[in-house]
C-alpha cells in the first residue's frame, strides 16, 4: 500500500473517533463495543409494571381497568397535560406585567486619587444597596391584549388535553373490542371445529358399516380441515390483537393479562337522536373545536397587543439607595430618584405597522382554520351517525341470519341422522352456520366500535368508556 493511502486511512479512523463506516456499500457496518454495551444495558431495563391497585386484577381486566391503565401510561396525555401546565404559567407571566417590578442591586467601589498640587492621595471604599422600581401605570391595550392572548392559549391547551384524552379512550376501546371480538370469534370457530369432528366421526362410522361412501368421508375430512384452518388463523389474529391492546395500555405486548368477560349479550339498537341534534351537541362539546375557538381568541388578542405597543404609555421608575463609606462611622445619607414619564412611539422603521398587519393576518388565518375545522366536525358526526345506523341494522340482520342458519343446520342434521339427507346438505348447512356466527360477532362488535366513534365525534366520550347518547327504547345499553 502506498504511504499516502496509509496516511489517509489513519486520518479517516481518527476523524471518526476510531470507528469508520462500512468499508463498502455491500458490507454491513460493525458497531463499536460501546454501542453493544448500550444495547445490552437497554435489555436489562425493567419493564413497565402495572400499579398495585390493578396488579391483582391483571388476569381479569374490564374495560374501565384497561382505560385507567391507558390514561395513566399514555405519553400523549402526559405531554398534553404538561403543555397545559406550561400555558397556565405563561398566563401567570402575562398577568405579572400589571404589577411593578423591583430589583435589588449592590455595589462596592474603591476610589484612589493621585496626589496633585500639594494634595495627598485619597483612598476610599464606598458600598451600598440600591432598590430599583419600574411600573407601567397605563398603556392603551398592550398589556391587556397580551394577557388575554395568554389566557386564551391556556384555555386552548386545556381543551387540547381533553381532546387527547378522548382520542386515547377511543383508540383503547377500538383495540379492546377488536381483541374481545376476536376471542369471541375464536370460540365460535372452535364450536364449528367440534361439529366438524362429530361429522367426520359419523361419516367414518357410516362408511365402516357400509351405509356411506368414501367420498362422504373425504368431504367430512375436508370440512374438518377447513374449520381447523380457521381456528389456527384466528388464534394468530387473537395474539396480534392482544398485543395491540397491551401496547394501547402503555405496556409491552407480552405482558401477562386477560379480559374478564365478553360484553356481547347486549341487544343492539339504533339511535334515538337525529343527526342534526348530534351535530349541535358536537359544536358545543367537542374539545378540539373549543381549542380552535380559543386559538382564534388568542390571535385576536394579539392584534390588540400589537396595536397597544404603537400607542403612548405612562411609566413610573424609581431608584432608592443607601451609601456607606468604609472605615467611617458617619453615613452620608440615603438618596432616591422618582420619575413619571410618558413614552410615545414615533418612528420605528414601520415595524409597529408591520406587527399589527401580521397579527391581523394571523387572526384571519386562525378564524379560517376554525371555520374549516367546524365543517370537518360536522362531516365527522354525519359520517359516524350513518355508520352507526348501518352497524345497528347489520347487527339485527346478523341476528336473524344466525337464527335461520341454526334452524337450517338442525333440520339438515336431523335428516342426515334419519338417513333422508345427504352429508353434502349437512356440511353446507354447517358452513352457513359457521359463517353466520362469524358475521354476527363481527356485526355486534362493529356496533360497539361505531358507538364509541360516534361518542368521540360528538365530544361526549367519557374517560370510563361511557357514551351518553340516547338509543331507541329496545336497547339495553351498550356501555
Amino acid at each position: 500500500m502506498a504511504p499516502g493511502a496509509v496516511w489517509l486511512g489513519a486520518f479517516g479512523c481518527i476523524g471518526t473517533g476510531g470507528h469508520a463506516t462500512a468499508p463498502a456499500p455491500n458490507t454491513a457496518w460493525t458497531p463499536p463495543e460501546s454501542e453493544r454495551e448500550a444495547a445490552r444495558a437497554a435489555q436489562s431495563l425493567p419493564a413497565a409494571t402495572p400499579p398495585p391497585d390493578l396488579a391483582a386484577r391483571l388476569a381479569s381486566l374490564q374495560l374501565a381497568d384497561v382505560l385507567d391503565l391507558a390514561l395513566r401510561n399514555n405519553t400523549a396525555t402526559a405531554a398534553a397535560w404538561q403543555d397545559a401546565r406550561a400555558a397556565a404559567q405563561e398566563y401567570a407571566v402575562a398577568r405579572g406585567a400589571n404589577f411593578p417590578t423591583l430589583s435589588l442591586d449592590g455595589n462596592f467601589t474603591v476610589l484612589k486619587t493621585a496626589p496633585t498640587q500639594g494634595r495627598q492621595a485619597v483612598r476610599q471604599s464606598i458600598y451600598g444597596p440600591q432598590l430599583n422600581l419600574t411600573w407601567l401605570l397605563l398603556d392603551l391595550g398592550g398589556r391587556s391584549g397580551a394577557t388575554n392572548a395568554a389566557h386564551a392559549q391556556m384555555l386552548a391547551a386545556d381543551w387540547t388535553h381533553n381532546a387527547v384524552l378522548q382520542s386515547v379512550v377511543l383508540t383503547v376501546e377500538q383495540a379492546f373490542f377488536s381483541y374481545v371480538g376476536t376471542r369471541a370469534l375464536l370460540a365460535a370457530q372452535q364450536a364449528s371445529l367440534a361439529e366438524a369432528d362429530t361429522n367426520l366421526q359419523a361419516a367414518v362410522e357410516r362408511h365402516d358399516v357400509g351405509v356411506a361412501t368414501i367420498a362422504e368421508v373425504l368431504q367430512a375430512r375436508t370440512a374438518r380441515s377447513q374449520a381447523l384452518l380457521n381456528v389456527e388463523s384466528t388464534q394468530g389474529a387473537l395474539q396480534t390483537a392482544r398485543g395491540a391492546l397491551a401496547v394501547s395500555m402503555g405496556y409491552p405486548a407480552n405482558i401477562p393479562y386477560d379480559i374478564d368477560s365478553l360484553p356481547f349479550e347486549t341487544k343492539v339498537s339504533a339511535l334515538a337522536e337525529s343527526v342534526d341534534s348530534l351535530i349541535t351537541r358536537a359544536i358545543t362539546n367537542r374539545p378540539d373545536l373549543a381549542a380552535a375557538r380559543a386559538d382564534v381568541d388568542a390571535a385576536r388578542a394579539r392584534v390588540s397587543s400589537a396595536r397597544g405597543a404603537a400607542l403612548p404609555s405612562l411609566l413610573l421608575t424609581g431608584v432608592f439607595g443607601e451609601t456607606y463609606l468604609a472605615n467611617q462611622p458617619a453615613v452620608p445619607g440615603s438618596s432616591y430618584t422618582l420619575n413619571f414619564g410618558i413614552q410615545v412611539p414615533l418612528f420605528a422603521g414601520g415595524s409597529h405597522l408591520a406587527e399589527i398587519r401580521s397579527a391581523e393576518a394571523q387572526a384571519e388565518a386562525a378564524r379560517s382554520r376554525e371555520s374549516g375545522f367546524l365543517q370537518q366536525v360536522i362531516y365527522q358526526v354525519f359520517t359516524s351517525y350513518y355508520t352507526f345506523q348501518t352497524a345497528a341494522q347489520s347487527a339485527r340482520t346478523a341476528d336473524d341470519l344466525l337464527a335461520s342458519a341454526r334452524q337450517s343446520e338442525q333440520v339438515a342434521l336431523g335428516r342426515y341422522k334419519a338417513g333422508a339427507g345427504s352429508l353434502i346438505d349437512l356440511l353446507t348447512a354447517q358452513a352457513a352456520l359457521s359463517q353466520a356466527r362469524a358475521q354476527q360477532i363481527n356485526a355486534h362488535f362493529s356496533w360497539f366500535i361505531a358507538l364509541a366513534q360516534l361518542a368521540h365525534d360528538v365530544g361526549v366520550l367519557g374517560l370510563d368508556g361511557s357514551a351518553p347518547i340516547r338509543l331507541q327504547p329496545d336497547s339495553s345499553g351498550a356501555h
